[in-house]
């Protein structure tokens, strides 16, 4: 690779990212392996950690927030005020996820192309305008449109930061920063309801009801970072402003090494790539595992507040006390991934935190306890918020080049999300409060579900490791077809 660029020193010269490139040999030693240097090393990561994490995991916040905070809004008074039917209220939710579906696979596709620190920073300003524009709505047919533009702003965003971050980190140190960033997610639903706590009393400031605050205010504050973001997010390592050209140099060998970038032509547009993303088994044994993981973590994430109402508290109350659980979920996903960068167990920490699911809705829906159901969201909300960064890791680990890899995660992030429209009518009106029985039953069964296809996904993954290593035994590099991606005997699947 680097005698090839070497051939083009003027585009080399003129591209921070060729340029980092064709210094790949700098960087390796003679047989194409990075010499690792552990204070460079230690350096360019703490680095990345400090100027890019921050960013990302405000987006998803912000992102998270600005899209639930109609269960809070709901709580305060909206439903009421705009006299919406729970029927109604089901389809304000649903109506954001069609747009927001349709626009994920051909944002990921355009992220490089445009640029993430064009492309990102542009839908988190136009969302968080149609955020604020809720606060002013005052109609059902208002608050629909404005959900729709929210979903068609909003639908790359996730899929997009976990791509994001792919062309930042090696795939064995991505869950950390995922789940950074994912636990924004967990941390936003403890936020909205301490925001909600304090934002409803404001009841009647400029003759505007206290649940338009929440919009407004939020909306306000997205807008506003968005626009600061577009001068700091950088496209790639190697145009960081913040990195010397040593450690540029460092990163980008790193990450071709680790498989995470392949070369120029490997990673260009191709929608032979787009379709050898649908034809992975371990796509699609993940796709089940997101669509169970969608309807849970938006059931929960949607209905948390109207749950903890139901358990008899006041709805300023309940705002609080949907709190602890997301707290809970914040810290135990830190520690999760933590464990799963550091012994590379994807797949196990997906079913460790899909059985707390099974146990939090079992507990649920066999007691009628409310202490009991109080304290079995701390194993469902932390079971739910815990698994979805591990899930969306491993569907990033195991997909290369960049096109198959991109395409690939706009999958699972599309079943994700058609999880999320079921659940807007599980918990809506097709299972009646407080005790949701016909929902809860179903988020049962899911999780179950996400165990199954979490555990047949690594044994397929382990046998093609298997298979892979008794090819590198007979056979030599030079041997195999080139352009075969993650199915090269060369590239190791994360199990």
């Amino acid at each position: 690779m680097a005698d090839k660029d070497s051939s083009r020193p003027s585009s080399a010269q003129t591209d921070p990212e060729k340029r980092a490139g064709s210094q790949f040999s700098d960087a390796g030693s003679s047989d194409g392996q990075v010499l690792v240097n552990p204070t460079l090393e230690k350096r360019v990561w703490r680095k990345m950690d400090y100027w890019v994490l921050p960013f990302v995991a405000m987006f998803y916040l912000l992102s998270f927030l600005d899209r639930t905070n109609l269960a809070n809004a709901r709580v305060a008074g909206l439903q009421h005020d705009l006299a919406m039917t729970n029927k109604q209220y089901s389809i304000a939710l649903t109506v954001t996820y069609v747009p927001y579906i349709v626009a994920e696979l051909p944002s990921n596709l355009l992220l490089k192309i445009i640029g993430p620190n064009l492309m990102l920073p542009a839908m988190l300003t136009m969302w968080g305008v149609i955020t604020t524009l809720q606060g002013v709505v005052h109609n059902y047919a208002g608050l629909l449109a404005c959900r729709f533009f929210l979903g068609l702003f909003e639908g790359g965003v996730f899929p997009g930061l976990v791509l994001y971050l792919s062309f930042f980190y090696p795939r064995h140190r991505l869950q950390t920063r995922i789940s950074a960033f994912f636990s924004a997610a967990s941390l936003s639903g403890a936020f909205s309801g301490l925001l909600a706590f304090g934002i409803i009393n404001m009841h009647g400031v400029g003759n505007r009801p206290g649940w338009a605050w929440i919009f407004i205010l939020e909306g306000l504050f997205t807008v506003v970072f968005g626009l600061i973001s577009f001068f700091f997010l950088p496209r790639t390592p190697a145009h960081a402003r913040f990195l010397n050209e040593e450690e540029r140099r460092y990163v980008t060998a790193k990450l071709k090494e680790d498989g995470a970038v392949g070369g120029d032509g490997d990673d260009a547009f191709s929608w032979r790539e787009v379709g050898a993303a649908f034809m992975l088994p371990q796509v699609w044994f993940l796709s089940v595992a997101f669509f169970f993981a969608g309807t849970t973590l938006y059931s929960l994430a949607y209905f948390a507040p109207s749950i903890v109402a139901g358990l008899g508290y006041t709805a300023a109350r309940a705002q609080l006390m949907s709190v602890p659980p997301f707290a809970c979920a914040f810290v135990v996903t830190t520690i999760a991934s933590y464990v799963s960068d550091r012994y590379r167990c994807r797949g196990y920490t997906v079913i460790f935190c899909s059985i707390l699911c099974v146990i939090g809705f079992g507990m649920f829906l066999g007691s009628t306890n409310h202490h009991v159901q109080y304290g079995s969201l701390f194993l469902s909300i932390t079971g739910t918020y815990c698994a979805a960064p591990a899930l969306s890791t491993w569907g990033a680990n195991n997909a290369t080049p960049h096109v198959r890899r991109a395409t690939a995660i706009a999958i699972g992030f599309i079943m994700t999300n058609s999880g999320g429209i079921l659940a807007t009518w599980l918990l809506g009106s097709l299972s009646p409060a407080p005790r949701y029985t016909k929902a809860t039953i179903t988020l049962l069964v899911f999780s179950i579900g996400m165990v199954l296809f979490a555990a047949m996904n690594l044994v397929y993954l382990r046998q093609q490791n298997t298979k892979k290593a008794l090819y590198r035994a007979t056979h030599t590099k030079a041997d195999e077809p080139k352009g075969l991606g993650d199915r090269s005997a060369w590239y190791e699947y994360s199990l």
